[in-house]
């Protein structure tokens, strides 16, 4: 049975993404995003997405300076399909995912945010996909892993950064968890820990209480949504 992770993370204001400028400046939502390569330049790619807003699109006006040419070509009910082309490999996060040999499967955006959803072959392809897209774009934000399990059901995965915490509480924490202060029974207390890391007891609560609470919210939040 399939054991790959399931990923949904949010972009807000990602570089170089046509879609969500599109959708920003109608206050609007766009969806059923997709591309094709252009046979005339492998250089180039024809992108396509469906805008909904209450308000119209002034393409000249608002994409002045994302440097693509976009047409409306068909229109929905709700909505109105836009078609651009683009030079490939310009920052653009979907492709990011794709080179790690992960098809994009979802593409969404609401205002300036951007929606992705992509499987992974393992937590080691997660993990290179999440840091090539925090690389590209500062406000990432995963929103939901799922993995898949051999009895058919689904497990749901926290994706924790490690960088939330400063290099001291780390510290802290990995001093305390070699030392066995989280364990039960513990095998050390606060006090030798403490002493160990040459702080005082209270800083080590200190240190401890605020990781702690990093951490949980990461958890806890995640769970929530």
């Amino acid at each position: 049975m399939a054991t790959g992770i399931r990923a949904e993370v949010k972009i807000d204001d990602p570089p170089e993404c046509v879609v969500t400028r599109a959708s920003e400046a109608v206050d609007g939502r766009a969806h059923s995003v997709s591309k094709s390569a252009n046979p005339d330049d492998p250089d180039r790619v024809t992108e396509e997405f469906v805008l909904e807003s209450d308000g119209d699109l002034d393409e000249s006006r608002e994409l002045a300076d994302a440097d693509v040419d976009l047409s409306a070509i068909f229109e929905y009910g709700s909505g109105s399909v836009y078609r651009f082309e683009r030079d490939l490999h310009r920052g653009c996060p979907c492709e990011a995912v794709e080179r790690f040999d992960s098809p994009v499967t979802d593409v969404r955006s609401r205002g300036s945010s951007l929606y992705l959803t992509f499987h992974a072959a393992d937590m080691e392809a997660l993990q290179s996909i999440i840091g090539e897209l925090t690389r590209l774009c500062s406000n990432l934000d995963v929103q939901r892993l799922l993995q898949s399990q051999q009895d058919g059901g689904d497990r749901n995965l926290v994706f924790v950064d490690r960088s939330a915490l400063t290099d001291r509480q780390r510290e802290v924490l990995e001093t305390a968890h070699r030392m066995g202060y989280f364990d039960h029974p513990k095998r050390a207390n606060a006090g030798e820990v403490a002493e160990e890391l040459e702080i005082t007891g209270t800083t080590f609560a200190e240190h401890v209480a605020a990781a702690q609470t990093k951490l949980l919210n990461a958890i806890l939040d995640d769970e929530t949504r």
